[in-house]
């Protein structure tokens, strides 16, 4: 079983970072679109944190979280206070990175379809005397479930393919923190070739199942055009 350990921890981290990753995409979208919200210059500091992570490069986000959550670190020590240990080159920590790289693409999705969501749906909720949280449960999210869907089946797709900040964060350490990702790259850099082609077809046919489970829904409402 330990062959496949690169694929049970891939399924392990993004499992985990797809599902955090869309509460908090899902509450900073539903933050950024509350009447509440009224300085442009705040929206658009926001914006710009929460798009940041689309282009840095993952080097760069790596070292980031490794000083983040390193020992050196404000949240590493504060760990390593309360518990005794680190996050760094744990399963935690690719989970992290994962949703740190995969938060833009969920964030962006997710605004978008709460701007999609009639502005006098919202307003008359409210009238009525809905409070924020009752019109997200019962207007808002109803009305945007393929938002959502194409939302969180876009942070586990990029969740399955991080690379770089997991690699200077997490690390590639067999049976522990080795995704697939890293397997492949492993295998190529030693020359197991066999092996790293091997990966690639499992990463190739993950992404093929999340691609149809995107799509899936789609077409029977275009049926018969």
């Amino acid at each position: 079983m330990s062959g496949l350990s690169p694929l049970f921890i891939s399924v392990k981290v993004v499992g985990v970072a797809s599902v955090l990753v869309f509460i908090f995409g899902l509450y900073a979208a539903w933050r950024q679109d509350r009447p509440q919200v009224r300085s442009r210059r705040a929206v658009m500091i926001r914006e710009t944190l929460f798009m940041l992570p689309l282009v840095l490069p993952p080097s760069v986000i790596g070292l980031l979280l490794l000083y983040g959550i390193g020992t050196q670190g404000p949240a590493g020590h504060l760990l390593q206070s309360l518990f005794g240990g680190t996050l760094v080159f744990t399963w935690w920590a690719a989970v992290i990175a994962a949703i740190v790289t995969a938060f833009p693409l969920v964030y962006q999705t997710l605004k978008i379809g709460f701007s999609a969501v009639s502005t006098d749906v919202k307003e008359a909720a409210r009238s009525m005397g809905a409070s924020e949280w009752q019109c997200l449960r019962y207007i808002m999210l109803p009305m945007m479930g393929k938002a959502c869907r194409t939302a969180y089946l876009l942070g586990l797709a990029r969740g399955l393919g991080e690379f770089g900040a997991t690699w200077m964060v997490a690390g590639n350490i067999p049976g522990k923190t080795q995704t697939i990702p890293l397997a492949i790259y492993s295998a190529a850099e030693t020359g197991q070739m066999t092996l790293a082609w091997s990966w690639t077809l499992v990463s190739i046919l993950l992404s093929l199942l999340v691609i149809a489970w995107m799509q899936g829904g789609k077409y029977p409402e275009h049926a018969g055009e």
